[in-house]
């Protein structure tokens, strides 16, 4: 069914809205993948934050005027799906992701920060890891000191618990690895129940222990 002159207002409107707090746009085209095909799609991409739509070029075109998505005009040829998202990475890898598992979705352009990407560079805007992503990686690395002082106690108390002598060489190393002041906080229970440790003999060195960067 045609779209009346109110029907294409409308659309030129809401992808105006979408462009306008934009930071990248990706399209691809999309002939002969299948309608559950591009259910999918949609449903990843509302999921990721990513606009999706098949548009009319002539539309997108008009909407995209005046803004910093302008230079894509040349680009919009043939049927197009346009990925827009506030994200930078967002529509860039949601289709890109798709593509993988259908070829019949083919990229063919992109824009992203005022500068033009073709295949190379939105697969490569793609490859970049998503904010959750770093975070996750960020928290991995945080935890990870924490887990090594955790699994350090609790070697000392079960030796302890056995009446052996505790661990010295190994733990060591890992405590020193630990932030400061979880050391600081594991070690001040134990330190004021036990009498203070005897001064080391003449001759022989105090191990230090590297301050905290």
């Amino acid at each position: 069914m045609p779209l009346n002159v109110q029907d294409k207002k409308a659309i030129v409107a809401d992808v105006g809205a979408q462009l306008a707090g934009a930071q990248t746009v990706v399209l691809a085209e999309y002939r002969g993948i299948p309608v559950e095909q591009l259910t999918k799609l949609r449903a990843s991409a509302r999921d990721q934050g990513v606009y999706l739509r098949v548009l009319k070029n002539t539309l997108a075109r008009r909407a995209a005027q005046g803004t910093q998505f302008e230079p894509l005009a040349d680009s919009m040829v043939g049927p197009l799906i346009y990925g827009i998202s506030a994200d930078p990475i967002a529509s860039a890898k949601v289709l890109q992701n798709f593509a993988k598992t259908q070829d019949k979705l083919v990229i063919t352009a992109g824009l992203y920060n005022g500068k033009l990407l073709d295949v190379a560079g939105v697969k490569s805007l793609a490859s970049i890891p998503s904010r959750d992503e770093l975070l996750s990686q960020l928290l991995g690395v945080m935890l990870a000191p924490v887990s090594a002082m955790a699994r350090v106690l609790g070697a000392v108390a079960a030796q302890k618990a056995e009446g052996a002598p505790a661990p010295v060489a190994a733990p060591i190393a890992e405590v020193v690895a630990a932030p400061a002041e979880v050391v600081a906080e594991a070690a001040a229970p134990e330190a004021s129940a036990e009498p203070a440790a005897a001064a080391p003999e003449a001759g022989t060195e105090t191990p230090q222990t590297p301050a905290a960067e």
